[in-house]
């Protein structure tokens, strides 16, 4: 059965912030991401994952001024300098919390732009090699232009493309399940072809991306392909739940009790 990691950005909102580790905990999630730590000391998020049992399986690289629009830095060849400057905070935090991977957002840039490209390319082939020596995954992700309007990264193909032609040892796909779906569809095919390079998995049922099982996709039929592949990672619950947070878990309390 997959591994369930709460999204503590999206859920658990009930509470605030650092309280949402323990939160988790108490509804049986053993693992947590979310989008960024910044706003609190590494050594206050490391605390909070050890008090609860709590494993850290990824959270974003800082992405620029998130409150002013911006949704990463690797696309702008003129902020080169500041995203070297957030990955090394981001060492920090990763150290603090034990994380095993980290994403890379790209910015809201044409795909088709030449100096974009460029960049992109750039910045992800240095901060795969400048994370490797602390034994750390840099992950991928294609985001939907619904959710993100204009974000560079908005094609699976592209991704793994990238991904396949640098041929970094640490430098994987995110696969968003929801994202997949309102990119592409197809889901199960494209989770068979790119499972050799998926580095971690995220879902939230689709059109409203919240909990799984209230949406078009079947969510637990993708669930069970995931262990028919041999996925080993993280699944995160990146949703907006519904209502109450502890309310909506029925799906992850009946997917357990069907799960052989």
């Amino acid at each position: 059965m997959p591994r369930f990691a709460a999204n503590l950005s999206l859920m658990f909102n009930e509470v605030p912030f650092l309280d949402r580790f323990a939160a988790a905990a108490q509804a049986g999630f053993d693992a947590v991401e979310f989008l960024f730590p910044y706003e609190h000391p590494p050594e206050a998020i490391g605390e909070r994952l050890r008090a609860n049992g709590l494993t850290q399986a990824l959270f974003n690289l800082p992405p620029g001024d998130f409150a002013k629009g911006e949704r990463g830095l690797a696309a702008f060849p003129e902020r080169f300098d500041e995203l070297k400057a957030g990955v090394d905070t981001a060492l920090r935090y990763a150290e603090a919390t034990g994380v095993g991977r980290l994403h890379l957002m790209a910015g809201l840039a044409p795909w088709d732009d030449p100096r974009a490209i460029d960049s992109y390319r750039r910045a992800v082939t240095w901060t795969a090699e400048r994370l490797a020596p602390a034994g750390l995954d840099l992950v991928l992700e294609p985001i939907n232009c619904r959710n993100m309007p204009g974000y560079f990264l908005n094609d699976f193909g592209r991704a793994a493309d990238l991904i396949q032609e640098l041929a970094l040892p640490n430098l994987k796909l995110q696969f968003d399940l929801y994202h997949c779906q309102i990119l592409h569809g197809d889901v199960t095919m494209r989770l068979r072809a790119l499972m050799p390079i998926i580095g971690h998995v995220q879902t939230a049922s689709v059109p409203e991306r919240h909990e799984p099982g209230t949406g078009e996709m079947n969510d637990f039929f993708l669930f069970d392909e995931l262990d028919r592949l041999g996925y080993r990672g993280f699944v995160g619950c990146e949703y907006i739940p519904a209502a109450d947070t502890v309310a909506g878990l029925g799906w992850l309390a009946a997917y357990r009790g069907n799960a052989r």
